[in-house]
């Protein structure tokens, strides 16, 4: 993931992400939620990542994810890439006041 700089402004500055089994993923938000093996909330780093998207971090989870579409381009769990079997949704985190 590269270290360039970008202007972060018109992507949102945090989502959660959640790590869920390949089987649930179109299973509805309820249901994906409920069966995630482990979320996290990412932060912009206000850098853009190799894939060209913006880079989130949070957690021991480095993103790189399509705003537009909702959609993780790059990830790394923990330093590693994710395990076979599971799969990366891309949720909106409200903001928080003052923030």
């Amino acid at each position: 993931m590269s270290n360039q700089t970008h202007h972060a402004s018109r992507h949102p500055r945090r989502f959660e992400i959640l790590l869920v089994p390949e089987h649930v993923e179109s299973r509805g938000e309820a249901s994906v939620a409920d069966s995630a093996v482990r979320s996290a909330v990412v932060e912009a780093t206000g850098e853009m990542g190799v894939s060209g998207y913006p880079r989130y971090a949070g957690h021991g989870i480095e993103a790189e994810i399509d705003s537009a579409g909702r959609a993780v381009e790059a990830l790394l769990v923990d330093g590693s890439e994710l395990d076979i079997g599971l799969t990366a949704v891309v949720r909106d985190v409200p903001t928080r006041p003052g923030v």
